[in-house]
């Protein structure tokens, strides 16, 4: 599938398939994340990953790969099939021009094609771009507040901080999602608590920002444990306040 993006040209999204392509997803995960070679996704797992049910796609630009997505089978207790997109990345250089979004959008094709419903992933609460682009450009679901999935990594963007996360749950065919993606204006402004996060997290003086995660994990975990829900995710001048509401 070729998107023509304004100021791009024409960039093609299609299925990874072979070892050469998998390893080419290397110096992106170094360029994006900034990973060591303990945190990269190795090119092999690419494959047992797209061979037991799972999705990885590239976008090319001019017959480079300038973004990728990797996404695994996963199922819920209750036997739920779903994918969990495990990376989503775009060339730094490019960040901004909606290929990220277009990515995200082949994928959805392909698990509605695959007869799946959801998609989740998980992304740091203290990265407004991010929180915005989920929440308000793809209408996710959250509910739930990880505090560090993955430990300490090797990026930088990490900023050496714990790796908390929320869970964002891409209900694929909801109303939610649907108006989302239709570009339809928010019809609810309800709102019964905030969480105010800056810009960047990276941005903050470390003692800073490790005193700014803790505030904002007690935050979602006690709105969470009350029954709230992440409604929307409002920008501001120096950052963005997410809005939660009652679960519904």
């Amino acid at each position: 599938m070729a998107v023509r993006q304004a100021g791009l040209g024409p960039v093609e999204i299609r299925p990874l398939r072979t070892l050469e392509e998998f390893q080419s997803t290397l110096p992106l995960q170094a360029a994006i994340w900034g990973f060591d070679d303990t945190d990269q996704v190795a090119p092999r797992l690419f494959g047992v990953f797209d061979r037991i049910g799972g999705s990885c796609l590239g976008a090319y630009l001019g017959g480079e790969i300038v973004g990728f997505s990797l996404a695994f089978a996963a199922f819920k207790p209750d036997g739920l099939r779903y994918w969990h997109s495990h990376m989503v990345g775009v060339s730094p250089s490019l960040h901004g021009q909606g290929v990220g979004y277009q990515i995200k959008l082949r994928q959805r094709e392909e698990a509605l094609a695959t007869g799946l419903d959801l998609i989740e992933w998980t992304f740091d609460p203290l990265q407004a771009r991010n929180a915005y682009f989920n929440i308000e450009k793809l209408g996710v679901d959250v509910r739930a507040y990880l505090p560090d999935f993955y430990g300490i990594t090797s990026s930088d963007l990490h900023g050496s901080l714990p790796t908390d996360r929320l869970v964002a749950a891409w209900q694929l065919r909801s109303p939610r999602v649907v108006a989302r993606l239709e570009n339809q204006p928010h019809t609810s402004t309800e709102s019964v608590a905030r969480i105010e996060i800056p810009a960047r997290i990276t941005d903050v003086p470390h003692e800073r920002a490790a005193s700014l995660q803790a505030r904002v994990r007690e935050s979602f975990q006690a709105a969470f444990l009350s029954g709230f829900e992440v409604s929307r995710f409002q920008r501001t001048g120096t950052g963005g306040v997410y809005h939660l509401r009652a679960k519904r």
